[in-house]
């Protein structure tokens, strides 16, 4: 054969350049090979994770497919956060293993490579949310050997014994509930447990326990309850120097709350959230029982509210309606208040007059507008039940109710401008003002039921007294705002400053701020709607498009 070619003449010449070539062509088809591996490789797939629920410093193990032999350059992340390389122990195609971190938050699980993220599966710090308390099979039913004798609300007392536990997990201590009648049909309502949103428990240890007296208790019995059982109960005294509230009327309200969402094709891990409210419990509204729900929940065992996740090309037909049931009890609240006994507080660094007096996303208590106008209104007045009064006398006489509630990017900021707002206007800004002069207040939201086809999105307020306790304001019925209670009530401007009937169905009492799951999703705030939180919605980012609509709350039965 004659090679005419110079560069053939050059390989037939030269060993070198032969060897050269030779070597080149094996490294091309390993390159080539990496290459095609490469992108042959699959996306990752989460089968389970354990567990579901832990703790910092445990070891978390995931189950799956596609994870790849070597960790290499793919990453596990919770919650938006990547798992740090020295945390991991073992790595295989179907098996992942590492220590859980120190700063780990509730979130979602995900494995990602070069080919894309797996589906999320849901993890949750044992610290962070409310979880069954473990038996202890080394302790028995509690016992109290001595309590306090006498207390006003809001007082420390002590609580001595055994078998309590060494950390108070779900336990609680109950005191018999301020009622005018003993219910029949529900023994439990005749006694009020400690709040958690009060930050009434103060120590806990298996011999000793010290708790605040809780909002809405009167004299008489108190036990400890905790997973192994219900202690003996032993008498307290609760005297009422300020005025003892009285509660009556008594309904029950069957309440549904319903969420509708369509949606159209999304990439196989796309999903959505929806954080649907839990109606709150309080001396008002002592007993709020889940009655029916549907579809299953993530997690319904939040306090606050019931979490829903689905895929959204799992939703039969594009549509979904979210759905979930209560069986509320509501009590009508005379205050009866002395107003000449409510005197400063003289505890201004205890954990409840700092959260309430402190502004969040919903109170903008430290707006120099605010503060102008509270220094304006209340002057030189120290009495906190005066300040108060002031405050709900300013705004009735001074701003226009509007019986439309507000939409769009209507700030409570406009109400001094415009002299005039809606009822979520009104509530929000005398809580904003209250907690500016140093009272304790809090947002409530919810919902007005007229009737068992009548209901309307409600904000009022409460206001916290010591040795007295919490003190409802509703400056919206205050001014007039036209409702149709079932006892009728001779002069709405005095009677809703301190009372309260029982067709204030609570859902919030205070802001929740609900912090998202993963990075860079997309978050729905629903603002002026009858429940008080940062996030109802929330869809992954591989989420191209969906509509939602929360329909309002309906009363299924009333008794």
């Amino acid at each position: 054969m004659n090679f005419k070619n110079p560069f053939f003449t050059l390989i037939r010449r030269s060993p070198a350049v032969r060897f050269a070539l030779f070597f080149g062509l094996i490294a091309l088809i390993i390159f080539g090979s990496a290459f095609i591996g490469k992108q042959t490789q699959k996306k990752p797939v989460i089968s389970r994770i354990t567990p579901v629920i832990g703790l910092p410093g445990s070891t978390m193990t995931i189950y799956g497919e596609n994870f790849g032999k070597t960790k290499d350059s793919s990453y596990v992340e919770i919650s938006g956060s990547k798992i740090n390389a020295q945390n991991f122990s073992f790595w295989s195609d179907t098996k992942i293993q590492f220590t859980i971190p120190d700063n780990v938050s509730d979130g979602l699980v995900i494995v990602g490579n070069s080919s894309g993220r797996s589906a999320p599966a849901f993890f949750a710090n044992e610290n962070r949310i409310p979880v069954a308390v473990r038996p202890d099979p080394q302790t028995t039913i509690p016992v109290v050997s001595s309590i306090t004798d006498s207390a006003q609300i809001g007082d420390i007392i002590t609580i001595t014994g055994k078998n309590f536990g060494t950390a108070r997990g779900n336990s609680k201590v109950f005191f018999t509930a301020n009622r005018d009648e003993i219910s029949l049909d529900n023994t439990f309502e005749n006694f009020i447990c400690a709040s958690e949103n009060d930050y009434d428990y103060i120590l806990w240890t298996d011999g000793e326990i010290s708790v605040k007296v809780p909002d809405g208790a009167a004299s008489g019995p108190v036990y400890v309850m905790t997973s192994k059982g219900s202690s003996e109960p032993v008498r307290t005294a609760i005297s009422f120097p300020a005025g003892k509230k009285s509660f009556n009327n008594k309904h029950t309200f069957v309440v549904q709350i319903t969420a509708d969402v369509s949606t159209g094709n999304a990439a196989n891990e796309a999903f959505i959230t929806l954080y649907m409210p839990r109606p709150a419990e309080s001396s008002v509204q002592p007993s709020v029982n889940l009655n029916e729900y549907y579809p299953e929940p993530l997690i319904k065992d939040d306090p606050k509210d019931i979490i829903y996740q689905k895929s959204i090309n799992s939703i039969t037909n594009h549509k979904q309606r979210f759905s979930q049931t209560y069986v509320i009890s509501s009590y009508s609240m005379n205050s009866n208040i002395i107003p000449a006994k409510i005197t400063g507080y003289a505890d201004t660094k205890s954990v409840l007059y700092n959260a309430y007096t402190t502004p969040d996303f919903c109170i903008p208590s430290n707006n120099e507008t605010v503060i102008e106008l509270k220094n304006h209104i209340i002057g030189k007045e120290k009495n906190p039940y005066k300040k108060a009064l002031l405050i709900y006398n300013y705004l009735l006489d001074n701003y226009k109710l509007e019986s439309k509630v507000r939409t769009g990017d209507a700030s409570v900021l406009d109400l001094p401008r415009r002299n005039s707002g809606d009822a979520y206007d009104f509530a929000i800004m005398f809580t904003a003002l209250c907690r500016a002069a140093g009272i304790p207040a809090i947002p409530c939201s919810g919902i007005l039921a007229e009737s068992s086809s009548v209901t309307h999105p409600h904000w009022w307020a409460e206001i916290y007294f010591e040795k007295f306790g919490w003190f409802p304001v509703d400056p919206a019925l205050g001014s007039g705002m036209e409702f149709t209670p079932f006892v009728p009530v001779e002069n709405p401007r005095n009677y809703y400053f301190g009372n309260i009937d029982c067709q204030h169905i609570y859902f919030s009492r205070g802001w929740n701020q609900i912090r998202a799951s993963l990075t860079n999703s997309k978050t729905v705030y629903l603002p002026r709607s009858y429940a008080l939180q940062s996030i109802w919605e929330e869809a992954s980012d591989e989420t191209s498009s969906y509509s939602s609509l929360w329909n309002p709350p309906s009363i299924n039965g009333i008794y």
